[in-house]
């Protein structure tokens, strides 16, 4: 079975946050300043995404030295910029002969109707989570980073819906250590890996449980309903197995089951879900026995994202209910 570890613990990577709780959004910074190989799976169908074209396999550039998480929607993704500044001034990035260029991916989640919509990361909270990741210690969950501003069980708009947040767990097994960060900012329910019980999600007419987002949909299955409500999940795998850019790929198409598994229903048009992975390369691993670890580490980063969070912005939480 897999141990629990402390994220921090897997070499070569650094997570630090940075939000503006008054706006309700923020950014989460994972930095690789070795450089990581990297793959990316963008399921749902409405992505805001950074750089992703370079992950594709045929692509020149091998290695990337941070993926960007962040709220504010496609706003969100100059919060990259500043990862941009910060990776220069410390001399990483890939090598062009008259310099380097830091190699940063990113995506954002929509989280702009909660709070305040002018309120979005940008380049100095970018570098702000950047310089809190390079120190070092162990990155908070729940309502902090990209995870400031997010909401699940959004079928009703914002009726209903409950808050959410950002969740990290990571796992060891003999050498290979393997690590999720995910922001939940779903249109469906949380439900638990273990058992498939809601966490949070759609709330009933009064709010005192859960209505069961698939319910209520297979109760309008012929009705068109305006989703828009600003959803999508973002994470990250991290891992210091040795795996190439086509491997980094198959692991971000796989570890999407984590999403599957615990988000009821996810990958819908209105979300934009995207996962990537990144790989330092420091031990073997079998790969399909890794995907099936990354996946498992995704769906409990995704229910830690629940548990995690506290009520908010007139929102109650999963810890409401437990």
């Amino acid at each position: 079975m897999i141990k629990q570890i402390p994220i921090s613990q897997i070499k070569g990577f650094r997570v630090g946050h940075a939000q503006d709780f008054e706006g309700a959004t923020g950014c989460t910074a994972i930095l690789c300043p070795d450089g990581a190989w990297a793959g990316v799976d963008v399921r749902g169908g409405s992505p805001a995404s950074r750089e992703t074209e370079l992950l594709r396999p045929e692509n020149t550039v091998q290695q990337i030295h941070c993926v960007m998480l962040s709220g504010g929607s496609a706003y969100g993704l100059e919060a990259g910029d500043g990862a941009m500044k910060f990776l220069e001034e410390q001399g990483i990035g890939f090598d062009v002969g008259i310099g380097r260029v830091p190699i940063v991916c990113g995506a954002s989640l929509f989280d702009l109707e909660l709070a305040s919509a002018s309120c979005r990361p940008d380049k100095e909270m970018g570098y702000a989570a950047c310089r809190m990741a390079w120190a070092g210690a162990e990155p908070k969950e729940g309502n902090v980073g990209a995870g400031t501003g997010a909401t699940v069980g959004k079928f009703y708009n914002m009726e209903r819906m409950m808050k959410c947040g950002i969740g990290i767990w990571a796992g060891q097994v003999g050498d290979v250590q393997c690590g999720a960060i995910v922001a939940v900012n779903a249109l469906g329910d949380v439900v638990d890996y273990e058992t498939g019980k809601i966490l949070a999600g759609l709330l009933n007419p009064d709010h005192s449980g859960f209505a069961d987002t698939r319910r209520c949909m297979y109760e309008e299955l012929q009705k068109s309903r305006d989703l828009w409500s600003g959803n999508t999940t973002i994470g990250c795998v991290i891992t210091n197995a040795k795996l190439d850019k086509c491997q980094c790929r198959k692991a971000a198409v796989i570890a999407h089951d984590g999403y599957a598994q615990t988000i009821r229903p996810a990958h819908c048009t209105v979300d934009g879900d995207t996962l990537f992975v990144m790989a330092s390369g420091q031990v073997e691993v079998a790969a399909d026995s890794f995907y099936a670890m990354a996946s498992e580490a995704v769906a409990r980063a995704v229910n830690r994202a629940a548990l995690c969070t506290s009520p908010a912005y007139g929102l109650k939480a999963a810890a409401d209910f437990l």
